[in-house]
């Protein structure tokens, strides 16, 4: 008997667990990372000490809600790091990481909680070595700006959030374009190449 109730116990703790995740990333992706934690416990269901007992702090709420969006920023990098020419793999980052950010609401709710949090995780902190490695490069092959920094990419990201379309793929079809019109700002000796078609796209601010 003692068995079953501590069996028991074990799976509901589990399931508390899964409610406050599922809550968290629903909440924060919605209304952004200034949900309180009453109102995740509320959507989950739970009590606020119940979050608390899973989560000693908001932070550690964050870092779990967006593990799949870290996993996912931090493999980009590493892709564009392997690419054997440094401006190829530093555009794969580009590209990849606003069509990410236009197509996924919860990755960019993701990118709106980092510099709100003083949480830094192990992917975190590698995706952002990674990246700086991968501007480095991209510099020593003379196709970056000299004076490009990470904080560049960052303001790339928040300019793709003002993409308002009526669907996913209309979204990252704009995303195409304005990375390649960040692109065209970022390298060094621009080109005339062509851009990807244009999106037609609401003009009414909202």
């Amino acid at each position: 008997m003692t068995a079953e109730v501590g069996t028991s116990r074990r799976s509901d703790a589990r399931d508390n667990r899964a409610r406050i995740v599922m809550a968290a990333r629903m909440a924060f992706a919605a209304e952004g990372p200034g949900v309180p934690i009453r109102e995740v416990a509320r959507r989950a269901e739970v009590g606020v000490a119940t979050v608390y007992r899973h989560f000693p702090s908001k932070e550690a709420l964050l870092t779990e809600a967006f593990a799949e969006q870290t996993e996912l920023c931090s493999a980009v990098v590493a892709e564009g790091l392997a690419a054997p020419d440094p401006w190829r793999g530093f555009r794969l980052v580009i590209e990849k990481l606003l069509e990410a950010h236009a197509r996924d609401r919860e990755f960019r709710a993701y990118v709106a909680q980092l510099p709100r949090t003083a949480a830094v995780t192990t992917d975190r902190d590698r995706a952002l070595r990674m990246l700086l490695e991968l501007i480095r490069r991209a510099k020593d092959s003379g196709d970056l700006r000299p004076d490009i920094v990470v904080e560049d990419i960052a303001l790339a990201l928040m300019a793709s959030d003002g993409i308002h379309a009526e669907s996913p793929e209309l979204r990252a079809a704009a995303s195409r374009r304005l990375a390649a019109l960040m692109l065209e700002s970022f390298r060094a000796s621009p080109t005339s190449a062509p851009l990807p078609p244009a999106v037609r796209l609401p003009l009414t601010a909202r």
